[in-house]
């Protein structure tokens, strides 16, 4: 069962900020594709299933920013 989240993210600003948070979410198991806008402060992950929110958090942290939580 395949799963899409947008989770919302501080401290992006420019495109090599996106291709970071991109880089290490993609990392993830089961990771099949990932969106991050730095504009609209979003990452969007795609997975095989669904991804432990930490896994994402840690990451996202990983590449230097913040994961405030899923976008509303």
């Amino acid at each position: 069962m395949s799963s899409t989240v947008t989770y919302t993210v501080t401290g992006m600003s420019c495109g090599h900020c996106e291709k970071s948070v991109s880089s290490e979410v993609s990392g993830l198991a089961g990771v099949t594709e990932v969106a991050a806008d730095a504009k609209a402060g979003t990452v969007t992950v795609s997975s095989e299933q669904p991804l432990d929110e930490a896994a994402v958090r840690a990451a996202v942290d990983e590449a230097g920013f913040e994961l405030v939580g899923p976008a509303a």
